[in-house]
């Protein structure tokens, strides 16, 4: 492993995260991060919302980028509470929900929730950084996108213009489902994501809202708060599903959107007072069977895409990242690293894949109770307390 070259495809998150990961457990090996995006190009202001799961805030911690500026920037989640708009049992003031509690888990958060564009450019500076320091082993190119990958004796050519070999190509090229070339399994939810930002006054600051509605789950996350906010409002961001024949959403106007949204949210979200526009996304599974083919190993969103329900896509990429790199170096045999990742990886993405998958496709089943069975599932999850407390560390940390 000390002269592996290793070509990593796509400067997202989870990419560059790789990258810098690597860098420091494989000093001696040579890392070059391939993307079509010139560096130049500014992406700090993409205004997507992540949720990051503690586990990934432990390991920025070990990048060096959290807490500093990173934290700032972040919203902490100090609980979870997940609940259905649709009255479980009808007639009954008290309707079920499950509270997921840092204070309760004796952790000092769940989460944070941070501007996509702010995280990548952190990681980017940093990657920056690191090539500046280390010009021999490592490299930068940007504007270079790759058009293909071909296996050969001992690797893979990486086409970027140029064929070159390297001993591995960790392809970490992510997308929205609707624009990716499609993997292994593959399932079309047959649903639209509308993406934004909503004002919002009273409620508890630090909590995220997952609710489940008719149309399918509808997801509030607090916001770092600005400073041309009026005192009393907080910002939130809006994940809002809803199927895709019967989307209830594209033809309303803001006020309609508020209005309808203000009837879903439960009480203690507080009220909605703006809505900022919405951009739509088609939600689908698209996933590979196993991280690893030969020597291309795919990771985060190029190794599965999934349902947003359970915020998990970004913390699945970053545990990708972790195992591989931990794999690589711990073993100086690159084909036996590359069969132990997919073997260790593989509890952890099924379960999240299969979890996803199941919550997404409930919300087409039409028959009579299924509120009142979501309602009893709800009831005994939060009556069950070990139970609850695995599922929270399953979300902060995945599989264990």
């Amino acid at each position: 492993m000390s002269r592996c070259r290793v070509a990593v495809v796509g400067a997202g998150p989870v990419g560059l995260a790789l990258a810098l990961h690597a860098r420091s457990l494989l000093p001696q090996a040579a890392i070059t991060v391939f993307d079509a995006r010139p560096a130049e190009r500014d992406v700090a202001g993409d205004p997507r919302a992540l949720a990051l799961a503690l586990g990934s805030l432990l390991f920025l911690e070990r990048l060096g980028l959290w807490p500093g500026a990173l934290a700032q920037a972040a919203a902490p989640i100090a609980e979870v509470r997940v609940s259905q708009s649709a009255p479980a049992f009808p007639g009954r003031a008290a309707q079920p929900e499950v509270l997921l509690s840092a204070q309760a888990l004796g952790v000092p958060q769940l989460g944070a929730v941070l501007g996509y564009g702010a995280l990548l450019a952190a990681l980017q500076h940093a990657w920056l950084a690191a090539v500046a320091a280390e010009p021999q082993r490592l490299g930068a190119r940007f504007g270079t996108p790759v058009a293909a990958l071909k296996p050969v004796p001992g690797g893979v050519e990486v086409d970027a213009g140029v064929a070159e070999t390297f001993e591995l190509a960790v392809v970490a090229e992510g997308g929205v489902f609707g624009e990716q070339a499609r993997k292994t399994l593959v399932r079309d939810y047959a649903q639209t994501a509308w993406v934004g930002e909503v004002t919002l006054e009273g409620g508890v600051a630090g909590v995220a809202f997952e609710r489940f509605t008719p149309g399918g789950p509808l997801a509030l996350l607090p916001l770092a708060p600005r400073g041309e906010l009026a005192p009393g409002l907080r910002r939130a961001a809006l994940v809002w599903c809803v199927a895709r024949d019967d989307d209830p959403l594209g033809a309303l106007d803001e006020r309609r959107r508020m209005a309808l949204l203000a009837h879903l949210l439960p009480a203690q979200a507080g009220q909605v007072r703006s809505l900022a526009p919405l951009r739509a996304f088609a939600l689908g599974l698209n996933a590979e069977r196993s991280l690893v083919q030969g020597r291309v190993v795919r990771i985060g969103n190029a190794a599965q895409t999934l349902h947003p329900v359970a915020g998990q896509g970004l913390n699945l990429g970053l545990r990708d990242v972790q195992a591989l790199a931990q794999a690589l170096r711990a073993d100086d045999d690159l084909d036996a690293a590359l069969r132990r990742v997919a073997w260790a990886r593989a509890p952890d993405r099924w379960s999240a894949i299969v979890a996803t998958d199941v919550l997404a496709r409930s919300f087409t089943w039409q028959w009579p109770g299924a509120a009142a069975l979501r309602g009893l599932a709800l009831a005994a999850l939060e009556a069950a307390a070990p139970l609850k407390a695995r599922l929270a560390r399953q979300m902060m940390y995945g599989w264990l």
